[in-house]
């Protein structure tokens, strides 16, 4: 298994247990999105309502045959005898807070120990899971977390489904029992009809309680931080006013 340095994509299974990390220090505050990271999606549904028509023994042997025809990145579903079947999907990370990190080090120890640190995923991370038909949304976000080493709850996140129709995007919340491997064979390979986004679940306002004191003490570490780094601006800013207004002083006052 192998991860890009560049964090644009990465391959991970719900099989395996290796991988490496690239992180990127917070930089902005969590109270607001960090810049590039506005989602502007014409119309969000809170959650998927369709009802499910699941394909039978047949149907999904000639889905995926037709899948994996149309399959360019060699990405392809596997049907086993026992009728699951396993395959990819890309999910692409799309979180405004900075998540609680811990090292890889500090894996199997106490939780919450010295060893966590909150960090905001960089910009356009997708990360490719190999899963089976079998897999749930939570399992999927149970993988996710694991492979970046983030120690918050599953439960502050949510998986979205993307798609479009009539020239229009929608995205919908999954349930925690939606099979991501399923949307993903009848949408088709194509990540233009259908995509998967990782984001936090979306409550108007954050729920301090959903976090734990390591959890806050961090994000008091970042502001603490940012409000000294925009404290040095400003005070920068006001003394070149200052100069600039005492060199006019200086100008209007010289003797003629």
């Amino acid at each position: 298994m192998t991860w890009t340095s560049s964090m644009s994509s990465g391959y991970s299974s719900l099989e395996e247990e290796e991988s490496e990390e690239f992180f990127f220090t917070a930089r902005t505050s969590f109270f607001r999105r960090p810049p590039g990271k506005t989602r502007a999606d014409p119309q969000d549904v809170q959650k998927e309502r369709e009802p499910h028509a699941y394909l039978s023994k047949e149907e999904v042997k000639e889905k995926i045959q037709s899948y994996n025809s149309s399959v360019t990145d060699k990405l392809k579903m596997t049907l086993n005898a026992n009728g699951i079947y396993t395959g990819f999907i890309k999910v692409q990370m799309e979180l405004c807070r900075p998540i609680t990190v811990q090292s890889s080090q500090s894996q199997g120890r106490c939780p919450h120990s010295n060893n966590e640190t909150a960090f905001y995923l960089p910009e356009g991370c997708v990360n490719t899971l190999h899963i089976s038909s079998t897999n749930t949304v939570r399992e999927v976000i149970e993988a996710l977390l694991k492979k970046f080493f983030v120690a918050d709850n599953p439960a502050k996140f949510a998986l979205y489904k993307r798609c479009h129709k009539e020239d229009q995007v929608y995205t919908c919340k999954l349930s925690d029992r939606e099979h991501p491997l399923y949307l993903r064979l009848v949408a088709g390979p194509k990540t233009e009809m259908l995509s998967f986004v990782l984001r936090e679940h979306e409550t108007g306002e954050v729920m301090w309680e959903a976090f734990t004191i390591p959890e806050l003490q961090n994000f008091l570490r970042i502001l603490d931080k940012e409000e000294n780094e925009q404290l040095q601006i400003l005070k920068k800013r006001y003394a070149a006013y200052r100069d600039k207004l005492e060199e006019a002083l200086g100008g209007v006052w010289k003797p003629g």
